[in-house]
């Protein structure tokens, strides 16, 4: 598999860890506003071809792997752009919204500083 998106998560916002228990995250790159980062998982990024994200791809974090089941259209240029994504552990094989990702899996209990976020594709 051909990684196309690989970050490192650097901070976690005061809020952030809460969407995890409703099967939800959201991800920004570092220096993202502060009213923004309060919710979000900050990551640095390391390698971005964001643009080949689509369904059939796999998301890792750490060393657990989710399917990609739908990509929203909006979703490939939030990631490349600001490493922003919503990710949504509810398998849906439709978008929700325009910068929603969807995975197959359960959301993970956490996710700190220093752990790996991947995208890759087959």
């Amino acid at each position: 598999m051909k990684t196309i998106y690989e970050s490192t998560f650097v901070s976690v916002g005061v809020c952030a860890s809460q969407s995890l228990k409703d099967n939800f995250f959201i991800t920004f790159g570092v220096g993202a506003p502060k009213d923004i980062a309060d919710y979000c998982f900050i990551h640095r990024n390391e390698i971005n071809e964001a643009d080949c994200l689509s369904a059939g791809a796999v998301m890792t974090i750490g060393e657990q792997d989710y399917p990609v089941t739908s990509v929203g259209s909006k979703a490939r240029e939030n990631l490349r752009d600001l490493g922003h994504l919503t990710v949504r552990f509810d398998g849906a094989e439709q978008a929700e919204f325009p910068g929603t990702v969807h995975v197959a899996g359960c959301a993970p209990a956490s996710i700190e500083p220093g752990r790996k976020f991947r995208l890759f594709r087959k």
